[in-house]
This record gives structure tokens, C-alpha cells and sequence, in this order.
């Protein structure tokens, strides 16, 4: 009987690989690196080529570590970063490099789209315009006609590589439900592209893929790829759903009133609720549709909201850092330590954590900053200012969450990813939200996921929520600190408000233009 199951998440930073066994106990797992390239200054690139071999590459490694017979694999399932877009051509090559959630190139185009139709793609999508799918296929439409013509489909990168490894043409590309509210042009509700949507943007439909659920057999392996992986031909692959989406399932965030932080790339601050409520109001908080059926996700994030520690260590504190790590000492347990020496509320320094636009709301203007701080500041300082800073816009996220769905008693937050190692920043999170933080068992979740997704399509599991809830458990609890709450709480609404200050004066330097410049001249 074939009863061990793959799951494959495409990430921005790189791509893993998990075998598991139908308890979802993880036998072996494999990471490879991915390169990001910068061709212009606010363009993000990855080339989807790389997102299939380094999934080949994972797979062949979790297979020579596990040593079982690759008959034994029921199926393989693979989760995806969501709102960037890929392009293939009609014989499934890519067109284009891949356009990453972190590209910023389409930011006219999403004012754009909220002039034209706005709010009618809030109501239909759940998500506002912002930097996701419409606007980059418009971009590409407009900037790039010559690419615009030899596309066939555009595509995500976890399904252009369970597509490739099943042999599909272009003809059958696809892309699941739980990937619509990026979309721009889709009828979440009913799970169809939208006709009046399609033609309000010139967005044409048949350069979009077919809507699957997560759970459809899309294809099987293919011989050319099981030879590469060391796998056999024939196994089943699922059409799986998004990372994000993949990770609430295999959190156990599978019934409303649980909370998921995603501390990655992006901050994700996500929850769960029966109900599809598009937050018409504040513009803030997505609602997408959840893996399990009639289920939702209220979700908003920052965007590379842990790219801001990278940032700091690899730019401000890069001296001290490589000598920890010279010693082989983990950089960020380093930065932890000195943060911890300093005062909630950083002696009333508050940073800004939207180094690269915010999201939700729309507001691509907006940048990073510090206020507040002193000759007494060090770096130490600075560091806990952005740990402070990211959770109060969490605070702020979960205020909206709470007016949108009112009956929902939220009781716990889920924390992964890597910023869940941390326990100053998850205590901090905890302070601030007034919510127990819960560190479960499995740290994978992504993975996990897919492979309950997997078992589901191929008969070994019959409930997607009872499978999660049983094989997710809590290992660990922070509570919040009744003496720091109301100090948290007072520091977050200020941030709020400064946020709201400071959005003309980004807007006015957002329409300066740059002097010509070509590198320092001689110093007289």
C-alpha cells in the first residue's frame, strides 16, 4: 500500500520539501536556496525554472534520507508563494522571468484598478487592488506588449511546477481557489473569473488558468521528472493551494477564534471564521477563502515585514553579528539578548516597519521609519523599536478583526515561522495583543499542510480539519502580562495615529524626482 506522502512549498527565500507518514509524523525534509534578482530598483525577480529544480532537487534528497521504496509515495502536493505572477508559453515555458510579491513595478496600475473599480473588487475578491495578480498582468499588458502577446497563461509558482512535473500544455494550467483574492478579477463566492471584472480592466480570460479545488488530481508524474527525483512515474499530483493558506491547515487554524502569526518574509497575521465578510469599512484585512470548504481567512500582513531584522543585522549591526556567528552563534538569538535589556516601548522610540510600501491598506507611498529617538539610543534600542513596531501593526489588524467579526472570541495566537523562535518577540505580541501565544509542535506547517491536502485527494484521510487538529499539538504557552498591556496598548494607538500623519509627507516625497547623479566627484 502506498501510504507516505510528499508535500513541496515554493517559498520566496527557498523551496522544502517534507516526507511524511499518514500520522504526519515528518520522516525527512530538504531546503534549497532561491535567487532573487533586482534588475531595477523596485523590480523583485525569480525564475520559475529554478522553482521546479529546486523541488526536484528537494524531493531526490528526502527520498535518499528516508530510504523507503518510491512506490510506497501515495502522492505529491505542492504549496506556493501567492501574489506574484508567473507566464508560460503555449508549450509551458516561461515567458518571463517571475514577477514576486515584492516587485513593486505595478503600483500605478493598483491606483489604477481602485479608480476604475475598487470597491466592486473588494466585494468580489475579498482583497482590495494592492500589489497582487491585476495589477502585475496589467503592467506586463501595457509595458511589456510583446511578452503580453506570447503568453498563453499566467500562472503561480506552485502550479507551474506540479503542472511541469506532470507533463500538462498550457492548455490545462491551473491555479486553486484559495490563490482568488489576489486575483483582482475573480468571484471568490462562487469560484468563477468575473466577466464584469474581466472587462472593466481588459483583462483577458483566456490568459487565465482554469479554478481547481486543492485537492484535485491534476496529472500524474511524469517519467522524465520521477527519473530526476527518484521517484516512479504515475503518482498522483495534487493541485494543492497557497503557502499561506497550506500553513493555517497545518497550524490546526481549522474553526474561528484562532489566531496565526506568520513570523517569515511577510508578517502575516491571519484568523478563521465561517463567515465572507470583505472589509469595505478600513480597506485592511482580506478575506480569503480557507483550504477547508465554507470556511475564511481574515487575513492582512506586511509586506517583508522579517525582512526588516535581516535588514538591520546585514546593515546596521553587521559588525557585531558576524562575530557571533564567526563563533557559531545564531545572529538573531544575539540582537534578542541586547533588545531584552531595554524597556518595553524602546524609551518611547517607534519604528515603522513598511520599508517597502504597506499593503493593507494601500498605501505604497509609505515607508519605514524611526520617531522619538535620543543621544541616550543605541542599536539595541533600534532592534527592540522594530520588534515593538511590528506588533503594533498587529494591534492594529486585529482591532479591525474584531469590529468585521464581532461574535468571534479570539482565545490564542499560533506563532511559526522562523521570528517564532524568538521568545522576547512572541512575549512582546503577546503583551500587545493581550492574547496567549502558542508555539505548536510543528514548526512546518506549509509542508504539512500539503501533505494532509495530498492524503485527502487520495483517499487516505476523510476530514481535513479532523486530520489537522489531530496531528497539530501545543507544546508551549507565553501569556500576556497584565502590567504591560495597557503600556503596550497606549504605544500602539500612537503608532496608529502617526502612520496617519505621516502619510501626505510620504505621499510629497513619492513626487520628487532624483537628481542625476553619476557617484561622488572629487572632495575639494
Amino acid at each position: 500500500m502506498a501510504d507516505y506522502l510528499i508535500g513541496v512549498d515554493i517559498g520566496t527565500a527557498g523551496t522544502k520539501a517534507g516526507l511524511f507518514d499518514i500520522g504526519g509524523v515528518l520522516l525527512a525534509e530538504a531546503y534549497e536556496e532561491s535567487s532573487l534578482y533586482y534588475p531595477k530598483p523596485g523590480w523583485v525577480e525569480q525564475e520559475l525554472e529554478d522553482f521546479y529544480s529546486s523541488a526536484v532537487k528537494t524531493i531526490r534528497r528526502i527520498m535518499e534520507k528516508a530510504d523507503i521504496k518510491p512506490e510506497k509515495v501515495a502522492a505529491i502536493t505542492i504549496d506556493g508563494q501567492m501574489s506574484g505572477i508567473g507566464m508560460v508559453d503555449k508549450d509551458w515555458h516561461p515567458a518571463a522571468r517571475y514577477d514576486s510579491w515584492l516587485d513593486t513595478r505595478c503600483e500605478p496600475y493598483i491606483q489604477l484598478m481602485q479608480r476604475r473599480a475598487g470597491k466592486e473588487v473588494l466585494k468580489k475578491t475579498g482583497c482590495p487592488p494592492t500589489y497582487a495578480h491585476g495589477p502585475k498582468i496589467l503592467w506586463w499588458k501595457e509595458e511589456r506588449p510583446e511578452v503580453f502577446k506570447k503568453i498563453a497563461k499566467f500562472i503561480v509558482p506552485g502550479c507551474y511546477v506540479a503542472g511541469k512535473m506532470a507533463g500538462l500544455s498550457s492548455f490545462d494550467a491551473f491555479i486553486d481557489y484559495t490563490y482568488l483574492h489576489y486575483s483582482g478579477v475573480a468571484n471568490i463566492q462562487e469560484m468563477i473569473w468575473d466577466n464584469e471584472l474581466c472587462d472593466i480592466f481588459s483583462i483577458p480570460k483566456e490568459k487565465l488558468p482554469r479554478i481547481v479545488k486543492p485537492w484535485d488530481i491534476i496529472g500524474h508524474l511524469s517519467k522524465e521528472t520521477a527519473n530526476h527525483c527518484s521517484l516512479v512515474d504515475g503518482i498522483p499530483i495534487v493541485a494543492g493551494a497557497g503557502d499561506t493558506t497550506t500553513s493555517y491547515l497545518g497550524a490546526g487554524i481549522v474553526k474561528p477564534g484562532i489566531i496565526f502569526d506568520v513570523a517569515g518574509t511577510a508578517s502575516v497575521l491571519a484568523s478563521c471564521t465561517n463567515e465572507f465578510s470583505p472589509d469595505l469599512k478600513y480597506g485592511t484585512v482580506m478575506c480569503s477563502r480557507s483550504v477547508i470548504q465554507n470556511l475564511w481567512n481574515p487575513i492582512a500582513f506586511i509586506n517583508g515585514g522579517g525582512l526588516c531584522l535581516r535588514w538591520f543585522r546585514d546593515e546596521i549591526a553587521h559588525q557585531e553579528t558576524e562575530e557571533v556567528e564567526a563563533k557559531g552563534q545564531d545572529s538573531y538569538k544575539f540582537l534578542d539578548k541586547l533588545a531584552s535589556e531595554i524597556p518595553p516601548g524602546s524609551d518611547k522610540l517607534l519604528f515603522i516597519p513598511h520599508l517597502g510600501g504597506r499593503v493593507l491598506p494601500a498605501q505604497p507611498n509609505l515607508r519605514g521609519s524611526w520617531v522619538g529617538f535620543s543621544w541616550g539610543q543605541s542599536k539595541n534600542h533600534f532592534y527592540r523599536s522594530i520588534l515593538e513596531g511590528i506588533a503594533y501593526e498587529y494591534y492594529y489588524y486585529l482591532k479591525i478583526m474584531k469590529n468585521l467579526y464581532p461574535d468571534i472570541e479570539f482565545k490564542e495566537v499560533r506563532v511559526l515561522g522562523g521570528g517564532s523562535k524568538s521568545q522576547l518577540w512572541n512575549q512582546i505580541k503577546a503583551d500587545t495583543l493581550n492574547i496567549s501565544y502558542a508555539i505548536v509542535t510543528q514548526q512546518e506547517p506549509a509542508i504539512l499542510g500539503s501533505a494532509i491536502i495530498g492524503g485527502y485527494a487520495v483517499g487516505l484521510f476523510d476530514d481535513l480539519a479532523k486530520t489537522s487538529q489531530k496531528f497539530v499539538r501545543v507544546k508551549d504557552r507565553i501569556e500576556p502580562r497584565a502590567e504591560y498591556q495597557e503600556h503596550y496598548k497606549k504605544y500602539a494607538e500612537i503608532y496608529i495615529g502617526l502612520i496617519d500623519n505621516l502619510t501626505n509627507t510620504f505621499q510629497r516625497l513619492a513626487q520628487l524626482k532624483e537628481p542625476s547623479w553619476s557617484g561622488p566627484g572629487k572632495v575639494k
